[in-house]
């Protein structure tokens, strides 16, 4: 079965390669766009992004902005929906629609609670066990991008 996916994961301020390098195999393999947002916790040429992203590198579109503004200015009038372990707003009641934007915060701090709070109808979470300080992110990626996939046929 084919997809023709026509979303963009943003991943701000990534933290752990390993999971770079799956969410864009990842992307290759959904024909998502990736964009690597603000200061990375790794060098793009390391190694272990490399061997987790394999081959697919060349698959991806990857895109790279020095801050969320410029990435919010370039597409204003586009949907952006924040992933955050701080809202009740569950990512299953979300409509997606092509070209929206999934917005990822870095590994061990999340999305920082200005742009939360700033954007309350639009941060979402993926629901949990109590207690449980939150997924992986490339796992968090996979759940709420497949889930906008289905959405769209």
């Amino acid at each position: 079965m084919m997809i023709n996916s026509k979303f963009n994961i943003v991943l701000y301020e990534p933290e752990i390669p390993q999971n770079t390098g799956n969410i864009v195999r990842l992307c290759a393999c959904t024909g998502a766009k990736l964009f690597l947002v603000g200061k990375l916790g790794f060098s793009l040429t390391d190694k272990y992004l490399k061997r987790a992203g394999l081959d697919y590198w060349s698959s991806t579109e990857i895109f790279r902005y020095d801050n969320l503004d410029l990435l919010l200015s370039d597409f204003k009038n586009s949907n952006f929906y924040y992933l955050t372990t701080k809202s009740k707003n569950k990512y299953t009641d979300v409509n997606f629609k092509s070209g929206d934007f999934l917005v990822f915060g870095p590994e061990t701090r999340g999305i920082p609670e200005s742009i939360l709070f700033s954007n309350p109808e639009k941060s979402i979470t993926i629901p949990m066990m109590e207690g449980q300080r939150s997924l992986n992110l490339s796992n968090s990626v996979a759940i709420v991008l497949y889930e906008a996939i289905r959405q769209n046929g």
